[in-house]
């Protein structure tokens, strides 16, 4: 049976890729993403990687979202942290609220997802977790 993967903003750039990486070496693939709904089915029907939309700066909806994945293709044995958001702004132009959006997607999901996983890879003692963070 394939390894199950879970790659976080994968239905674009560089999860995109990581996704179609995966796949190519054998493993089972989920790619989550957020809104882009229309690149999540062109991603899909091009790929064949089942998506699953949820936020991951929300702790809840990626316990609820793990916990599809698991029903539906399998135990999670990779997880790719990949999203991130860029609010382009120098810092005497970025609100609070672009600042904190920032964090709680490319840091929070981090901590979100990582929580979401590692009980279930502690019980089957085999899991990996890689964060990806790219120039912006």
């Amino acid at each position: 049976m394939a390894r199950v993967a879970i790659v976080t903003g994968g239905v674009v750039g560089i999860g995109a890729a990581t996704c179609k990486a995966l796949k190519k070496a054998g493993y089972q693939v989920a790619a989550t993403y957020v809104s882009d709904t229309a690149s999540a089915a062109t991603f899909r029907e091009e790929t064949g990687i089942p998506t699953f939309q949820w936020d991951v700066a929300d702790f809840d909806a990626c316990k609820r979202g793990v916990a599809e994945i698991v029903r539906t293709i399998g135990p999670v044995d990779v997880l790719v942290n990949n999203a991130g958001i860029t609010r382009d702004a120098t810092l005497h132009k970025m609100s609070c609220e672009q600042w904190q959006s920032v964090i709680d997607v490319d840091l929070g999901s981090c901590f979100n997802m990582c929580r979401a996983v590692i009980e279930a890879m502690r019980e089957r003692r085999f899991g990996r977790i890689v964060n990806i963070g790219s120039v912006n």
